[in-house]
């Protein structure tokens, strides 16, 4: 199966192996804008057969360390106006269930997207937050590729979560390291 990983920033690269995958991987940079291009042009050049955004991410409901996988996706900019008829949500449930891998004791949960860095608490939906998830689903909805994100928690937002968030990369590499080391294929024993 070809895979392709995506993340925003090489300092959040994490060495990734899925047993029976050919991986193949993007730096997207930070925003919607970008994460949409370049994986667009990454789409063109590699045929995927599965997309999968890994990074860091903040809560306000979960704990620093926490590893959720996320199938459903917010974007926060277009939620602030969903009043008009706007659609805010990309949902890609069931992409788990139907991959070759077992994705283990992962929390499941909801990305909440936006172009900004969230620093205070405030009324969101979801379980993290990060600038890029959202785009890359909708870009896979559309083009009928599935898509799944793998966020390390790095930070409680409103708790200083720049300055945590920049302390927590080398754990986060270590422990996504360490989380995709014991992903399985379904069906098979250790």
């Amino acid at each position: 199966m070809k895979v392709l990983i995506t993340q925003a920033l090489p300092e959040e690269c994490t060495e990734i192996v899925l047993p029976d995958a050919e991986i193949r991987r993007v730096y997207t940079s930070i925003g919607k804008v970008m994460a949409s291009y370049r994986l667009s042009e990454a789409i063109f050049h590699y045929n995927p057969d599965i997309v999968l955004n890994v990074g860091t991410a903040g809560t306000l409901s979960h704990q620093v360390g926490d590893i959720i996988l996320c199938t459903e996706f917010i974007d926060r900019d277009m939620q602030r106006i969903k009043h008009l008829g706007i659609d805010y949500k990309v949902s890609m449930d069931t992409v788990p269930d139907k991959t070759p891998w077992n994705w283990n004791t992962c929390l499941r949960g909801i990305c909440n997207t936006g172009d900004s860095f969230v620093t205070e608490p405030e009324a969101l939906e979801g379980d993290a937050v990060d600038m890029e998830a959202y785009a890359q689903a909708l870009v896979c909805k559309e083009r009928n590729i599935p898509f799944m994100s793998v966020k390390y928690i790095t930070d409680i937002i409103g708790q200083n979560s720049v300055k945590h968030w920049q302390e927590k990369l080398a754990e986060a590499d270590k422990a996504l390291c360490h989380y995709f080391q014991s992903i399985t294929l379904k069906n098979k024993e250790l």
